[in-house]
């Protein structure tokens, strides 16, 4: 039952504090991996080697320490549950997911393309200055379902599998993926290890979470269209764990998603995913909605699991 109540500290510190506002510890992390990478990331070859070591430096010290700290706290049940729904509060961004999609749906409601397209720029690494409507919209809604499996269940995955280290690695790896994944001059070579890293943590996750919005889709009774957008359109995405994340996600809430995005001024030409209405406002919201929904399933076959012994 340990688990479960830590899970219940951590969203319940989520939802009623939100994100750290300051000391965030992976703030703190995150200027550590760009000294990391400055001094690494130089001419001279062996990037991949080079990005391979950065990740070794940041993670396994950490790791161990995550280990270490979980041991010494074993022998006392309260204290170590307190200590483990903290640091899973820290990794997870359930309540800022929602606020970020909030601050995009409201403006864009209104009419307020500038504000929209402001808020959109925060979460999303595509042009945003001279977006449309439904291309904000649709930016939105691919980032709520796509960082709902990132930001939310692949971390309650590995909390669950391999308690505070396993959270640790994961929320550490998923950092540094998105600093240093990238696809361009600079971190193609260098990221390489970091990019794939990610994906292997990611894997299961997932499809979990392309698993459970499928289910969810029963609410829109968009179940056999999540289930279809899934099986036959998550292949032909570049990514292999957003791919089944975004399809399903799409087809659960009836929009298409995917298609033409503008990436530092080059327009990349992105398979369509899901099916039915172009995304609007609502569309965003209906991603929060979806995303919700999972997150009370996963508790509630977590919470079956626990009260039937199949999980500490």
């Amino acid at each position: 039952m340990g688990l479960l109540v830590a899970m219940v500290i951590a969203l319940s510190l989520d939802y009623w504090l939100g994100e750290p506002k300051r000391l965030h510890p992976l703030v703190g992390f995150g200027n550590l991996a760009n000294r990391l990478e400055r001094w690494l990331n130089t001419p001279g070859g062996l990037l991949q080697l080079k990005g391979t070591l950065a990740l070794s430096i940041t993670i396994i010290p950490l790791g161990f320490a995550a280990y270490s700290l979980e041991q010494s706290l074993a022998a006392n049940s309260l204290l170590s549950t307190l200590f483990a729904g903290v640091v899973l509060y820290i990794a997870i961004g359930w309540t800022s997911l929602i606020q970020h999609a909030k601050a995009i749906s409201v403006p864009l409601r209104a009419g307020d393309l500038l504000a929209a397209r402001e808020a959109v720029g925060r979460i999303v690494s595509r042009d945003t200055q001279h977006l449309t409507e439904p291309e904000i919209a649709k930016a939105a809604t691919e980032s709520v379902l796509e960082n709902g499996a990132d930001a939310i269940f692949a971390a309650l995955f590995w909390f669950i599998l391999a308690g505070i280290p396993g959270v640790v690695v994961y929320r550490l790896s998923n950092t540094l993926d998105a600093m240093w994944g990238y696809k361009n001059q600079r971190f193609l070579h260098f990221g390489w290890a970091a990019a794939r890293f990610d994906d292997l943590l990611n894997y299961i996750p997932a499809r979990l979470t392309a698993l459970t919005y499928t289910l969810c889709g029963a609410v829109n009774g968009q179940t056999k269209n999540a289930w279809h957008s899934w099986r036959q359109q998550a292949g032909t995405w570049k990514s292999p764990n957003a791919g089944p994340v975004m399809a399903a996600g799409a087809g659960a809430i009836g929009v298409q998603l995917g298609g033409n995005a503008q990436y530092h001024g080059q327009t990349q030409r992105r398979p369509v995913l899901g099916t039915g209405k172009a995304p609007m406002a609502s569309s965003i919201d209906d991603a929060c909605v979806l995303v919700n929904y999972s997150l009370a399933v996963w508790m509630v076959l977590i919470g079956m699991l626990a009260v039937g012994g199949a999980i500490a």
